[in-house]
């Protein structure tokens, strides 16, 4: 007999359905196996797909984009938090522990806004980048760091993130990293765009956990700790982001869009 799981789709990092990124959540009492999660999420296929376990008052929680488990993810821990407040009004935190990153207390603020406490994964600069990287982007960054996970191009005018195209072939050859381009903006103090191709997809809606790399750059070239980001996809998603040391706090809305079962 097939298992019945309740299933959730959340607009993260959105204040309106069909804005920022789609997570899928799904909750169980002991974890499925590794094969039958990374399927769910492949046939969800959504940017990622969050499953948590309830341990100990703390929720452990795994994340699978459509082609991989992923180490860390940021809008999907959003969802993941918003469907727990939805179904607990009285509740006003929840700490999630992940192998990648460990520990993560998210609180529910006012005005619908959710902020999630991560470690800071601020880039080192690169004085000599791959040659993938500079092939693999129709623009020249005018700076080039990297993290654990991603390289960062950085352009000094937002229209370069805005107009830069990706070519896959090309990024693909950095596996298991992906790319971040970013820039200072008029209206944001920075935005930026994710191309995923070896992890997930051609290009993110909106990344969370990337902005624990951003946050950190950005609050040290602008001498600002406190900072408006936007990723500026098709879908596009706003993220405030506080840098304290050792830490990135990164706060934002989420949205619930479906509910509903899945027999596996």
């Amino acid at each position: 007999m097939n298992r019945k799981l309740e299933i959730c789709y959340i607009d993260a990092f959105a204040s309106r359905p069909f804005t920022g990124n789609t997570a899928a959540v799904v909750k169980t009492q002991d974890w499925l196996s590794d094969s039958l999660m990374q399927s769910i999420a492949s046939q969800n296929n959504l940017s990622e797909t969050a499953f948590m376990v309830l341990r100990d008052d703390n929720y452990h929680i795994r994340w699978f984009s459509p082609k991989t488990e992923i180490g860390f993810c940021g809008h999907a821990t959003l969802a993941s938090a918003h469907y727990l407040f939805e179904e607990n009004s009285k509740l006003t935190n929840v700490t999630f522990n992940a192998k990648a990153v460990g520990s993560m207390v998210v609180r529910k603020l006012a005005d619908g806004m959710i902020e999630m406490n991560f470690p800071n994964q601020a880039p080192s600069h690169l004085d000599t980048p791959p040659q993938a990287l500079l092939a693999g982007l129709s623009i020249v960054p005018d700076e080039i760091g990297c993290n654990e996970q991603a390289y960062f191009a950085i352009y000094n005018d937002e229209a370069d993130v805005i107009a830069v195209q990706q070519i896959e072939s090309e990024l693909l050859k950095l596996a298991p990293k992906d790319v971040v381009v970013s820039a200072p903006s008029k209206q944001y103090d920075f935005i930026s765009r994710y191309f995923w191709p070896s992890n997930g997809g051609s290009e993110d809606a909106v990344t969370g956990s990337i902005h624990t790399g951003l946050a950190p750059y950005w609050a040290k070239k602008l001498n600002n700790n406190s900072l408006h980001a936007y990723q500026a996809s098709g879908r596009g998603g706003e993220l405030l982001c506080t840098v304290k040391d050792h830490r990135v706090l990164i706060s934002g809305k989420a949205v619930t869009y479906l509910k509903g079962h899945i027999w596996v």
